[in-house]
C-alpha cells in the first residue's frame, strides 16, 4: 500500500446540554442561559482530518469558525452551542498552521455534512485550488431551501462556493473512501482511512456522535433529519467496521477525541 499519513486536528469544544447528542428519559434541552441547571453539559468537542496520499491531501470537515457568535446569531444556536471551550491554538486554522499546511496546500475539501459546526470554515477555500465535495443529497438540502439558515444548515457557511457530488460509497483517494450514511442529514458522509500500520480508521462525522450512541443498541440523538435512516447508517457502519476490523472515530465524544494522538505532536500512519 501507498504511504499515508493521518493528522487529527483537535478544535476545541462547545458547550451543550448533552441530551442533544444523546437522548435519555427526563433530560430537557435547555439554553446557556440555564447553564447551571442540574443537566448533563457537556464538552461538544469538534475536530478536523487531514490525510496526506501521494495522489493528493484531503481535508475532512473545517470545524467552527472564530465569528461563531456573531455568524450564528440569526438562528439562535450560539446559545444552545456556544463555541466556549476553544484557545487561540486550537482553531481551525491555527491547528493547520501547526502542521505546515495553509489554504493552498489542500486538494480536497470534502464536507461530511454542511451543518455549522463541521463547515465553518469552508469559505477559507473560495478562490483556491481545492476541489470541494459533499453529498449529492446533501448539496440538494443545502442549496435549495428559502432564507439564510434551516436548522443547523447556515448559508454562510458555504453559499457561494462551488461544491462536486459523490454518491454512494465513493473511494475518492487510493485507501480513503467516503461513506453514505443518511440520517443525521440526508447526505450525511462517513470516511474511511486505510492506513499500512495503524490499520482502517472509520471517521462516523454525526452519522454517529459518541461511543454511546454506538451500543449496540444504538442510541439515536436528538438532532435526527430521518430515524429509520439513522439507524441503518449506525448498522452500515458497524458492518463495515467488523469485516474491515475498523476503529471507528465518532463525531463529538470528548474522551475519546482526547486519548487520542493529535496533531501536531502526534500522527498516524
Amino acid at each position: 500500500m501507498a504511504p499515508i499519513k493521518l493528522h487529527v486536528l483537535d478544535c476545541g469544544a462547545m458547550s451543550c446540554d448533552l441530551t442533544w447528542l444523546l437522548l435519555k428519559a427526563g433530560r430537557t434541552i435547555r439554553p446557556r442561559g440555564e447553564k447551571d441547571r442540574p443537566v448533563e453539559w457537556y464538552s461538544c468537542t469538534s475536530h478536523a482530518v487531514v490525510v496526506e496520499t501521494p495522489e493528493g491531501r484531503l481535508l475532512w470537515d473545517t470545524s467552527c469558525p472564530r465569528d461563531w457568535e456573531t455568524r450564528w446569531a440569526p438562528t439562535g444556536l450560539q446559545d444552545f452551542f456556544p463555541y466556549d471551550q476553544v484557545s487561540e491554538s486550537e482553531y481551525f486554522d491555527s491547528r493547520l498552521g501547526q502542521i505546515g499546511l495553509g489554504v493552498e496546500d489542500i486538494d480536497f475539501v470534502v464536507a461530511s455534512h454542511l451543518h455549522f459546526d463541521h463547515a465553518g470554515n469552508m469559505q477559507m477555500f473560495k478562490g483556491s485550488n481545492a476541489r470541494l465535495i459533499c453529498n449529492d443529497k446533501e448539496k440538494e438540502f443545502a442549496f435549495g431551501y428559502e432564507g439564510p439558515f434551516n436548522g443547523a444548515h447556515l448559508k454562510a457557511d458555504y453559499e457561494g462556493l462551488e461544491f462536486e457530488t459523490v454518491s454512494g460509497d465513493t473511494e475518492i483517494l487510493p485507501g480513503v473512501t467516503l461513506i453514505e450514511a443518511p440520517g443525521h442529514t440526508a447526505g450525511t458522509m462517513s470516511m474511511k482511512v486505510d492506513l499500512p500500520q495503524s490499520g482502517s480508521m472509520i471517521f462516523t462525522s454525526d452519522a454517529i456522535y459518541l461511543g454511546d450512541s454506538y451500543g449496540p443498541p444504538a442510541s439515536p440523538a436528538a438532532i435526527v433529519n430521518d430515524l429509520g435512516a439513522w439507524y441503518a447508517s449506525v448498522e452500515k457502519l458497524r458492518r463495515i467496521a467488523e469485516t474491515s476490523n475498523a476503529e471507528m472515530i465518532f463525531g463529538h465524544d470528548a474522551a475519546q477525541l482526547r486519548s487520542m494522538k493529535l496533531a501536531p505532536v502526534g500522527f498516524y500512519e
